[in-house]
């Protein structure tokens, strides 16, 4: 009896170790068919491009991270029509106004006749920096052209052509212009105009973008600090890959695009610069034409004002009034 006790004790104990074995096989098998599911299952493909933005640079197209904190453009193509033979602005929020910049490129200008054509704004070169042996030249024409278009009656812009290669050389450029507008109204910003120069001898060519970007400021920082409003004039390729344009939200952008419908650039900018051969009357031989874009003031909420009903005026009870 007591060998049949224990045999059957042990058979109990055999079929549970069984059950325990076949349920933690059963398991293992689970585990093992979905691991093997999951490594057959396509891992979902990163996008490469996440958070880009594909634009055309003036060169090709091309995958480009936005600069954090640089307003975009809200001039699209939509927002203008060229059915007169230029570019209108037929968008919203923005007073536009039409200029010209000049300088003796364009010898002597009748400045009445500019005037009386609906040309709103001139903006004249101060001077210029040579590119080979970087010295400093005051415009032929420029006191003659900021005399006469003040006295015509237009809103009056400079520019300094600049190829400076050091932080002095921009502050020198600063105070050259300063020193030559202190006796006109000048009502428009003043423009740091920095342009890449395609000459083999041109001392600017190997200029890195922090550099480009410290003479820029420095140049802006010195006319804003005496009381002027700076600008910063760039093409399409300057903007993208020359500027630093995080550096430089505290002043203007004058975007230079000329010959089509509208400032195809990614970022915002303040005055375009869409041709350089139009014909204005009082000037002979092709002129840069530009549009500057004002925007509007928003329009604040008045709060609605509700009736209030009249309230019944009654005696107060206990009162006297007393006089002497």
């Amino acid at each position: 009896m007591r060998n049949r006790r224990r045999r059957n004790r042990n058979m109990i104990l055999g079929m549970i170790i069984m059950a325990v074995l076949a349920a933690i096989l059963i398991g293992i098998t689970i585990g093992i068919i979905n691991v093997l599911n999951t490594l057959k299952e396509p891992k979902p493909t990163p996008d490469p491009h996440e958070g880009q933005v594909y634009l055309y640079d003036g060169f090709d197209w091309v995958w480009m991270t936005p600069l954090e904190g640089v307003p975009v453009n809200e001039l699209t193509e939509e927002k203008f029509s060229s059915a007169s033979g230029q570019p209108e602005f037929i968008g919203e929020g923005y007073d536009v106004l039409r200029g010209i910049d000049v300088s003796d490129h364009q010898n002597y200008i009748n400045w009445t006749d500019v005037a009386a054509s609906g040309i709103d704004f001139a903006y004249i070169r101060v001077g210029w920096r040579g590119y080979t042996e970087g010295g400093l030249y005051q415009d032929d024409y420029f006191e003659y052209n900021i005399k006469s278009a003040v006295d015509a009656g237009l809103d009056v812009g400079v520019y300094m052509f600049s190829q400076a290669i050091t932080v002095q050389e921009a502050l020198e450029e600063a105070n050259f212009v300063l020193e030559r507008i202190a006796a006109y109204n000048v009502s428009l910003p003043i423009v740091y105009d920095w342009e890449k120069v395609e000459d083999s001898n041109a001392r600017t060519a190997n200029l890195s973008m922090a550099t480009r970007t410290d003479c820029a400021v420095a140049f802006c920082q010195t006319i804003k600090n005496a009381g002027y409003e700076p600008c910063v004039y760039f093409n399409r390729n300057i903007g993208y890959y020359g500027y630093d344009l995080t550096r430089l939200l505290d002043y203007e952008f004058w975007f230079s695009l000329p010959e089509q419908g509208f400032p195809n650039f990614y970022y915002a900018c303040d005055m375009w610069q869409y041709s350089f051969t139009e014909t204005v009357p009082g000037i002979e031989g092709p002129t840069d034409m530009n549009l500057r874009f004002i925007p509007k003031p928003v329009p604040t909420a008045v709060p609605e004002v509700t009736e209030v009903p009249e309230i019944e005026q009654k005696p107060r009870k206990g009162l006297k009034l007393f006089s002497r």
